[in-house]
């Protein structure tokens, strides 16, 4: 057999003490050594011991007896490529970033090297590791924040928690919306998602007759999954390029998370993001 095999996950039991990591998996599956390491370092080789697993990126980690490895190796989620993400700031315990279109918020069993955390964790100097704060799809692009230490990971989680970071976003729906739904009179959405609360509010900014679709202000009071999406289409205003609750667009999602602003809980300054500014 060669390296190029079909999707597996494989969970080896290890019986001899201080056995090295590397070894084990090369024993156990058909792939090579130096292919062993490149899935490990894509985040798609975890370690049991007892009830606590994680990710494990050290080929020569000593396994002793008792814990389990466990490989994920998908050949087309391994030959991704991250795109690039942009750093917008760098507090030093925390970063802001405009992620592209593509990029994961968060990893899988599979892998993690196309997520922004670990994009951050391998590339920004001086070196970090990166904590995700809260969420934007795969598929939407715009403003993440990455905490690097546990604590800001808290102190930050806690703001987007208790409301207190501005969120804004613009998308392109099909269609004209009206254009009455001005930013002091937008239209209000107060639907829950999954049974929880979620209140959006879209304002109309601009109509494109030529290709009839229409550029929205959103802004949220929740965070729920897909929120802005579901809302959207609820109105009958599908996104661009949506193709969970949209039509089968050509195009990518036409969501843009553009604006960002907190009280900074080291500080206390008022930090305001917009990469609209930079347009």
């Amino acid at each position: 057999m060669t390296d190029s095999l079909l999707r597996f996950e494989k969970h080896i039991k290890v019986h001899q003490q201080n056995s090295v990591a590397v070894d084990i998996l090369a024993a156990e599956t058909a792939l090579s050594k130096q292919k062993i390491k490149q899935v490990m370092q894509k985040g798609a080789v975890w370690l049991s011991k007892g009830k606590h697993t994680q990710r494990l990126r050290r080929a020569k980690k000593p396994i002793k007896a008792g814990e389990t490895l466990h490989i994920y190796y998908d050949p087309k989620v391994l030959g991704l490529i991250p795109p690039e993400p942009e750093l917008i700031f760098d507090q030093g315990r925390y970063s802001v970033w405009n992620k592209p279109y593509g990029l994961l918020s968060q990893g899988s069993k599979w892998g993690d090297h196309c997520t922004i955390t670990r994009w951050v964790e391998q590339h920004l100097k001086p070196q970090r590791v990166g904590f995700v704060v809260h969420r934007l799809d795969r598929a939407a692009n715009g403003l993440i924040v990455i905490a690097h230490e546990k604590g800001a990971a808290a102190a930050l989680s806690k703001l987007f928690q208790q409301r207190e970071v501005e969120k804004r976003y613009q998308i392109w729906v099909h269609g004209r919306f009206s254009d009455k739904a001005t930013s002091d009179n937008p239209i209000k959405v107060d639907h829950d998602i999954d049974e929880r609360h979620a209140t959006s509010y879209f304002s109309f900014i601009k109509y494109d007759a030529r290709q009839d679709r229409s550029l929205l202000d959103v802004a949220i009071d929740t965070g729920r999954k897909h929120q802005i999406r579901r809302h959207s289409a609820l109105l009958g205003f599908p996104v661009i390029g949506d193709r969970l609750y949209g039509s089968e667009d050509d195009e990518d999602l036409q969501l843009s998370a553009y604006y960002l602003a907190f009280t900074c809980p080291y500080t206390e300054h008022k930090r305001r993001f917009n990469i609209l500014d930079n347009r």
